[in-house]
């Protein structure tokens, strides 16, 4: 069975022929056809009348208590804090600091609630080093260590518990099921055992997911269905910014965003992530400063650029932060619509601070920079830039452009260079890609 989307093979091969991922197959016993037929059969004639209620009698999940995590922005993420009764789903690459992160959210739980920190990777000892780097030595706060997914489900059952964290899900097993740990069979079956007892019992849990090579959440994809809040722990764990944003969320938005960085003491939220992105700009050829949003947070990032002749007959075309195929046709337009001529440059291009952009208002910025560099001119320090680039040259509007511009002017820019859509006489408006050029990029 493959462990990705669930397709089921006849034997064994290198390949998913569904879904396309590597390696992903894992031996599984076969189902009895008739044994399954029975089983239906039974189930039929088992079931019972549900009992329901009135609906406007019900207590909304708002009401009960939230469990807050020290982390200002992290509650916000979380739509007020951890509720009690819910599960949560933890993703991010191996070494980011979820781990460490989770083990500061016990410490401030465990001030006025009990704890449990169930680890299938770790032994005491290894967690209680972490702990008394990050100070969490509440009396409040226990340990235990378990691969077993029937024991964790029956001590969630017993409501000893306000707070469970299940470090991780791919290390767990029922004994009912044969199949290794991690497979989809006992990823599923461990997750909706833990979810049945959280449920029971209103107690909150947080269970850690492991990422694919490619980034995303591995395991079956129901499991993400099945919890009521999905986060991801993004950045580079080497250094630089680290973002925990909502993918999924029952109780709360899906804009926010949370932004940390890894000190001795542990992860500290950025106040001001703008101005420690700019802190150490100078001001060159192909910089530019950008005015974007990481969910609903309006920030100041530096967009460096350099374009160098090539040696070689294909030019080269890298991004760091920015999604390469956007490159490549912001390239094809400023070639087409401003006569620029690249295609025997190579052209780099750096989102300072590991930040990584999914805004379609960094088009401008990008498209500025890399005419700044081609030409080894510089855009005047005053400026900020934000605005979507289309196929004719022409500039669009930006989402939530007032918030842009207020960050901007909190950081003392003095205008912005913006779609034509925007009123506002802070920003200075432009409706082409080449006039744009001509008149800034001296």
């Amino acid at each position: 069975m493959c462990q990705q989307c669930g397709t089921v093979f006849a034997k064994w091969v290198g390949q998913c022929s569904n879904c396309g991922t590597w390696n992903s197959l894992v031996e599984q016993v076969a189902e009895n056809p008739a044994d399954k037929k029975l089983t239906i059969e039974k189930a039929k004639t088992s079931g019972k009348k549900l009992d329901f209620v009135k609906l406007k009698t019900v207590v909304p999940s708002d009401a009960k208590a939230r469990l807050g995590t020290s982390f200002r922005d992290l509650d916000t993420v979380l739509g007020g804090g951890i509720l009690m009764g819910s599960v949560s789903l933890l993703a991010g690459q191996p070494g980011i600091g979820k781990s460490t992160l989770l083990m500061q959210i016990c410490a401030a739980v465990a001030s006025g609630y009990d704890v449990l920190y169930v680890s299938g990777e770790e032994s005491a000892g290894q967690v209680k080093l972490r702990a008394s780097r990050l100070g969490a030595n509440s009396e409040r706060l226990n340990f235990a260590a378990s691969t077993s997914g029937n024991d964790i489900a029956k001590t969630i059952e017993s409501g000893e518990f306000d707070l469970v964290i299940v470090d991780s899900i791919q290390t767990l097993a029922i004994n009912e099921i044969a199949s290794a740990p991690g497979t989809v069979s006992q990823v599923t079956n461990c997750g909706n055992l833990i979810i049945r007892a959280a449920k029971a019992t209103d107690t909150a849990v947080v269970i850690v997911g492991h990422v694919t090579k490619e980034g995303t959440l591995a395991g079956p994809k129901v499991l993400e269905h099945l919890v009521d809040v999905v986060l991801n722990f993004e950045g580079d764990r080497y250094g630089g910014f680290k973002t925990v944003r909502a993918v999924k969320n029952r109780f709360g938005s899906t804009n926010e965003v949370a932004m940390f960085e890894m000190a001795n003491e542990g992860l500290k939220e950025v106040e001001n992530p703008s101005a420690a992105l700019l802190s150490e700009r100078t001001n060159t050829d192909g910089s530019v400063i950008l005015a974007t949003l990481n969910g609903n947070r309006p920030i100041l990032v530096e967009i460096q650029a350099l374009v160098n002749a090539s040696n070689y007959g294909y030019p080269k075309r890298t991004a760091s932060g920015f999604d390469l195929n956007r490159l490549n046709l912001l390239i094809a337009v400023l070639e087409k619509r401003t006569k620029l001529k690249l295609s025997d440059k190579d052209v780099f291009i750096n989102v300072v601070g590991g930040m990584k952009l999914s805004d379609s208002a960094a088009d401008l910025a990008v498209a500025i920079a890399i005419a700044s560099a081609s030409a080894g001119r510089k855009l005047g320090e005053e400026y900020v830039v934000f605005g979507e680039v289309g196929l004719g040259g022409e500039i669009r509007s930006a989402f939530r452009a007032d918030q842009r511009i207020a960050e901007a002017k909190k950081l003392g820019f003095k205008h912005a260079i913006g779609p034509s859509t925007v009123k506002d006489k802070f920003v200075v408006p432009v409706k082409d890609l080449r006039e744009t050029l001509i008149r800034f990029v001296k």
